[in-house]
């Protein structure tokens, strides 16, 4: 090769790297633990449509027999079971306040429920005007048509939402403490109030009484049930199956949606610090940066939106390829994200569902070990999903 042919060879190649290192960094989100870039499915999809024509649906509840709860955000709850569909509303559920992104909203079955039948489910309740998220229990009767002896354990205080940021998944930890999340009803302020229940995560007995170890029990000025603050609109939260711990994700505004590992008595930053600006391309007033002193960092999080909701963390057998992993609904980006595990790290996503256009709300865990999504649209459908042979 002559010495021109050299310099020019040369010269193709370094414009070749930069060129490289320019799309990688087009595409590659930026993370505050960094991981690979989210790729599309890794292996080929089994998706079946278990159902539709559900209105906006917004979670579901396995029972020990494989049939299902899956609530409306209309405020409808229905049973349904495979080969037959989703049947008719089971009666007892109160009044919802169906307005916005407001209605009837989660639901998770008591530990305990194949001897006390307790189904817990959050909405929105009106009140002087505006609403907040409302959590009550209910027992489900044995021909599993109604909800018996309801009753409200628990209100978001002061009702400050005209039908914005609700939050409010239900999980119930290995010790059987209910935790609610409580989105700040777009009042950002409020997230770092602690004498209001907005932009929080509250932790209960399953009676809807405070547990005596909370972290702000007898402290003047604030509530006790709150066990962490300043949240934004947490959509999604799920226990971690070794350790233990509660695991949550929740909206950023535009951009820095987030997962957060939750300890008690700890301040998650929102509005101060956060990755994300306003809506209108404007600065958040509160933000002081990404971080700021005292305040949590997101665990993991998302420059641009996925628009979180309900997550899952996969434990089955039956698709060993998806151990390790936690599934995320987004509404955004239309899809379900599978977030790859080290112990608690973060190593990457896979993108899944993409091609359907169809926002997922929630995604569980079924006992057959498929994972299943519900699709919050006017026709919704809860899929099955799990990997072709």
């Amino acid at each position: 090769m002559t010495r021109v042919a050299r310099r020019l060879s040369a010269r193709l190649a370094a414009q070749s790297l930069s060129l490289s290192l320019l799309t990688a960094a087009l595409v590659i989100p930026t993370f505050a633990h960094s991981a690979p870039a989210a790729t599309a499915a890794q292996a080929p999809l089994a998706v079946t449509v278990m159902a539709e024509g559900l209105d906006r649906p917004w979670a579901l509840a396995f029972l020990p027999d494989g049939a299902a709860l899956i609530t409306e955000r209309s405020g409808a709850m229905r049973l349904w079971q495979e080969g037959k569909g989703a049947g008719k509303p089971i009666s007892g559920v109160p009044k919802v306040w169906s307005s916005g992104q407001g209605g009837l909203l989660d639901v998770v079955l008591a530990p305990d429920f194949a001897t006390s039948r307790w189904v817990y489910f959050s909405y929105a309740e009106a009140g002087d005007g505006k609403a907040g998220t409302a959590v009550a229990r209910g027992k489900l009767n044995a021909e599993r048509t109604a909800l018996t002896d309801v009753a409200v354990i628990f209100r978001q205080m002061p009702k400050l939402s005209v039908g914005n940021h609700f939050g409010s998944r239900l999980a119930f930890d290995r010790d059987g403490y209910l935790f609610i999340t409580l989105g700040e009803n777009n009042q950002r302020p409020t997230a770092q109030d602690l004498d209001k229940l907005q932009g929080k995560v509250v932790r209960l007995r399953a009676d809807g009484k405070v547990p005596p170890d909370n972290p702000f029990v007898n402290k003047a000025g604030a509530r006790p049930e709150i066990w962490t603050y300043g949240m934004r609109n947490p959509q999604g939260m799920a226990i971690h199956p070794v350790t233990g711990a509660v695991w949550e994700n929740e909206h950023g505004p535009r951009g820095g949606d987030e997962i957060n590992i939750l300890s008690p008595g700890k301040n998650y930053g929102w509005p101060i610090a956060t990755h994300g600006i306003n809506y209108s391309g404007q600065p958040i007033p509160e933000a002081k940066g990404k971080s700021a002193a005292g305040m949590e960092d997101p665990h993991f999080v998302w420059e641009k939106s996925p628009g979180l909701s309900g997550m899952a963390f996969y434990t089955a057998d039956r698709f060993p390829q998806w151990k390790n992993s936690i599934f995320i609904g987004a509404l955004a980006t239309q899809e379900l994200i599978r977030v790859k595990l080290d112990g608690n790290k973060v190593v990457g996503e896979e993108r899944l569902l993409a091609d359907r256009g169809e926002r997922v709300r929630d995604v569980r865990v079924g006992p057959d070990g498929y994972v299943y999504a519900l699709t919050d649209e006017s026709n919704g459908k809860l899929l099955k999903i799990g990997l072709k042979p």
